[in-house]
């Protein structure tokens, strides 16, 4: 069976886009990280792939994390909990 996978989506947090930027800043340098923004050029590998890009060779993820919400079928309570996402800046990848 084949799961078909969606887009990842950025839920606004501003401490998580801090942290990335801060990253971003590390690695390419402050006129980069003020390039950055979560909406239009940093994502998953699976949401590159949608837009019609690849990762390139070698290139190493930026860690961040998000809050998953799962609700539990039999109580209807929802449940949240930390979940490490795996982004990729710009720079790291190519239109296939």
């Amino acid at each position: 069976m084949t799961h078909i996978r969606t887009p990842a989506q950025w839920k606004g947090s501003l401490k998580t886009a801090d942290a990335v930027r801060e990253e971003i800043a590390r690695r390419w340098g402050e006129e980069e990280a003020a390039n950055y923004h979560p909406l239009t050029n940093c994502f998953t590998f699976q949401t590159w792939l949608t837009k019609g890009y690849h990762v390139k060779k070698g290139e190493k993820a930026i860690r961040s994390m998000t809050i998953k919400e799962v609700t539990d079928e039999d109580t209807n309570e929802i449940k949240k909990y930390p979940k490490t996402v795996y982004l990729f800046y710009i720079t790291q990848v190519e239109k296939r």
